[in-house]
């Protein structure tokens, strides 16, 4: 009799689990793709929050609230139908998540419709000022002290006052003189080229000459539905390529009372980089990083504003092969002659105390770890506040460093994950979000000084009652056999220890990103989802060369790209043959831009290894590549000749043996369709068949919803030849 009963509950439990397993819903790419339809319903639900001064603002599209950083309550401030009310120019407002709050001691809402910019009391609901904006279409920045805009319109650069006169700075603009805007193709942390002084009485920004740099004749085809126009037009982008000519940047300096304009006297501009830029307190000397074009060579030098004469130079630093300047200085907010600087110089990223005579105060931090960010000041007690990888290597953590004694303390309740933080205007409070491997999101609030955590918002799930894979982490040793690398895997959600499963490395590998950390999922791409669920193993490894381990680790790839990253990534291949459940025989690899390139390096270096891949927007020669970052990590084609031959995939087109498809953008103005055209010539003369696919009229990375077209192609490719 027990024994039928028994018999009778593993039935009824088995039969419970089958159940469960059909109940369980499925992914598609609507789901997980970022252009898919449902994407934003799968993705952990988030909260709008702003500072306003020390307090703190929850807005949602209708209604913003005041929330009690201690308690985590919510008073109502306003609505949005309130707000559309004030005036007509209001009633264009569609959303209060957009809104700010710049005066601390203001009831005043900073909002933005396509013709104004507005402040508006929402206590009274007055609009007390507003600013025409509509002109502001290439650039612009704005001064809450002054109130002033800065802007680009029609290649020139504008500036219009509070009270609404405008001024125009240029009239030479045009494509070959770019003023206001990023330069250097935006490396070196350059987001613009407008620079406000504190108190928006001066205008610091670029003038970027690239007349003498070639055009790459892209074009712009027609839309399917444009009846305008029958042929498609020119639409050539400026490219310096790796060893050829590059642009001339200087910067101006405008002053808004005597509407005159100074150059800085920064000598010759040619070959030679300015990131950086940093305003003294006062408003009347400009700090700029200067580097030679070999970007191994820094120089901080100070400037006066009002002469654009150089003062002194601050600092200085090299490397034999390179350094990686580019984030401003910070000033102490309670002493005007100290200011913090971030440098690799001994080895890993941190902060160092300087006057502005130059001379080292102290270091702030050091370790073998890395100081990602460096987030504000707490004002009150002293302090700077930091986010960090000190934890571990896969983390990022918040904490605060006392600037006299050099304590340092994590203020983070988890002490786990990935957390990015937002400080109040005296850093006496902040806003953590942050993640875990099994976190989709939460949000405390912290008091910087005593690191005690409120618990404001905990995300659910989006991915419940989905079949959701299995996702791990681990390390193996590099192809040094001493550096530690870190993997992610991704497993089926009904996967069998016992079955034998197709397996796909997808890669990156390059400088400046990492594909594994601490985050959600341990930061599993949603594709990765989407193909282990259809049955594949999916495995992630950071290579040498990848970010946030230090100056050497970086190093390690100096003048021969690819080469140590593969010699990594077979490390991980070992290790993928001593899994019993990694089917050998059905290997596939994929990855986009450097990554692109990667999967080409792999499959054409290892061709017995990898039966299929997929490489997007690949650099194929690195020669073909921008002058900033291609000449950083390999010099230049004259001084590295052998370098540029090893790591050319061209030479390797005879060596494919599998599955390859390559894709590209037609308009791709970051890795030229060039790269991809040249590969397919040379596999034409060597007799090998890669398949190719072009999206028409889409840059590096496809956008909205063709991206779910991307990726139902990349799956297919991999269903149909290695499944």
């Amino acid at each position: 009799m027990k024994l039928r009963i028994s018999r009778m509950l593993l039935a009824a439990a088995l039969m419970l689990v089958a159940t469960q397993a059909v109940a369980q819903k499925q992914f598609t790419l609507e789901d997980l793709n970022f252009g898919g339809k449902n994407y934003r319903q799968m993705t952990p639900k988030n909260q709008s929050l702003f500072w306003w001064g020390d307090k703190l603002v929850h807005a949602t599209d209708s209604l913003c609230t005041l929330v009690d950083v201690n308690t985590g309550k919510e008073k109502r401030l306003f609505s949005l139908e309130q707000l559309q009310e004030c005036d007509d120019a209001c009633a264009s407002i569609r959303s209060l998540r957009g809104i700010t709050y710049p005066y601390a001691d203001q009831p005043l809402a900073l909002a933005y419709t396509g013709q104004k910019r507005l402040l508006i009391n929402f206590r009274t609901q007055k609009v007390v000022w507003s600013q025409d904006r509509s002109k502001e279409l290439q650039a612009s920045e704005w001064n809450k002290q002054s109130r002033a805009v800065a802007f680009v319109e029609g290649d020139n650069l504008y500036v219009r006052d509070a009270a609404g006169a405008l001024m125009r700075l240029t009239k030479d603009g045009s494509r070959d003189i770019v003023y206001g805007q990023s330069v250097h193709r935006n490396e070196f942390g350059i987001g613009g080229g407008l620079f406000w002084n504190p108190a928006g009485t001066r205008l610091a920004f670029y003038r970027m000459d690239q007349s003498m740099v070639a055009d790459y004749p892209l074009i712009n085809v027609p839309e399917i539905d444009d009846t305008t126009r029958l042929m498609a037009a020119p639409a050539p982008e400026k490219y310096p390529m790796a060893g050829e000519k590059s642009h001339l940047v200087t910067i101006g300096v405008y002053d808004v009372a005597s509407a005159k304009t100074v150059y800085l006297k920064a000598g010759d501009p040619t070959d030679r980089y300015f990131c950086g830029i940093t305003w003294s307190p006062d408003g009347n000397t400009i700090y700029v990083q200067q580097m030679n074009r070999a970007q191994n060579d820094m120089h901080l030098l100070a400037y006066d504003a009002a002469t654009g004469d150089s003062i002194a130079e601050i600092y200085h630093e090299s490397h034999p092969k390179y350094v990686e300047p580019g984030t401003p200085l910070a000033f102490l907010p309670w002493d005007a002659s100290q200011f913090i600087l971030q440098s690799e110089k001994d080895g890993f990223n941190h902060l160092y105390l300087y006057n502005v005579n130059g001379r080292l105060i102290k270091p702030l931090t050091s370790g073998r770890w890395e100081v990602t960010r460096m987030v504000g000041f707490d004002t009150k007690r002293r302090a700077v506040v930091i986010e960090s990888t000190e934890a571990h290597d896969l983390q990022n953590n918040i904490y605060r460093v006392d600037i006299a004694s050099g304590a340092r303390s994590r203020i983070d309740a988890s002490g786990r994950g990935i957390h990015s933080c937002s400080l109040s205007e005296s850093g006496a409070l902040a806003v953590d979000w942050y993640q875990e491997p099994d976190v989709p999101r939460n949000i405390d609030f912290i008091n910087t000084a005593t690191g005690k955590a409120t618990r404001y918002f905990t995300a659910d799930d989006p991915w419940k009652g989905y079949a959701v894979p299995i996702y791990k982490n681990g390390s193996i040793k590099a192809a040094d056999g001493t550096t530690d690398l870190y993997y992610r895997m991704v497993l089926p959600p009904d996967f069998d220890a016992q079955k034998k499963y197709p397996t796909v490395v997808y890669v990156y590998g390059g400088p400046h990103t990492r594909n594994v950390d601490a985050g959600w999922h341990w930061r599993s791409r949603s594709w990765e989802t989407y193909m282990a669920q259809r049955g594949y193993v999916l495995f992630i490894l950071d290579n040498r060369g990848s970010s946030r381990r230090g100056r050497e680790f970086g190093l390690a790839t100096y003048g021969q790209l690819g080469q140590i990253e593969m010699q990594d990534q077979m490390k991980g291949v070992d290790f993928l043959r001593t899994l019993p459940y990694v089917d050998m025989d059905r290997l596939g690899v994929h990855g986009w831009s450097f990554g692109g390139f990667m999967t080409i390096s792999l499959m054409t270096n290892y061709p017995d290894v990898f039966k299929v891949g997929v490489a997007g927007g690949p650099v194929i020669d690195w020669k073909w590549y921008e002058v900033m970052y291609g000449e950083r990590y390999m010099s230049t084609p004259q001084l590295n000749p052998e370098g540029y031959a090893k790591t050319s995939l061209l030479s390797k087109a005879k060596n494919l043996k599998g599955r390859l498809q390559i894709i590209h953008g037609l308009n791709d103005p970051v890795v030229l369709p060039q790269h991809s055209y040249a590969f397919l010539k040379a596999c034409i003369a060597a007799g090998t068949q890669p398949d190719f696919f072009v999206y028409p009229g889409e840059p590096h990375n496809m956008r909205g919803h063709q991206s779910v077209h991307l990726h139902e192609r990349i799956t297919r490719y991999f269903d149909d030849h290695l499944k």
